[in-house]
């Protein structure tokens, strides 16, 4: 990969661009283990689906699991964003 040319706006969208793919796939999936979490433990507070009121700590389980995907994309994007500013910075000198 080359350095980010930040010095045009074409270059800064770009590089918004770049930053907003990764991880992308994990991101979009805890979002929607989040959003399956909260029907899944709606489901079970109110006994719908035959799912016992018991079962609503596995909706728990996959919100946690859901948001924690979710902090996980925003350190691999600044872990991203540091690396690619690491370049720009060792280009310029």
């Amino acid at each position: 990969m080359t350095a980010p040319d930040l010095e045009t706006e074409e270059g800064r969208a770009a590089y918004r661009k770049e930053l907003r793919q990764v991880a992308l796939p994990l991101r979009w999936g805890g979002l929607a283990l989040i959003i399956l979490a909260a029907l899944f433990c709606v489901a079970a507070s109110r006994e719908l689906l035959g799912l016992p009121a018991g079962a609503i700590v596995v909706g728990y389980g996959m919100l946690a699991a859901g948001w924690a995907m979710v902090i996980a994309t925003t350190f691999l994007r600044t872990r991203h964003h540091r690396q690619r500013m690491a370049e720009l910075e060792g280009a310029t000198r």
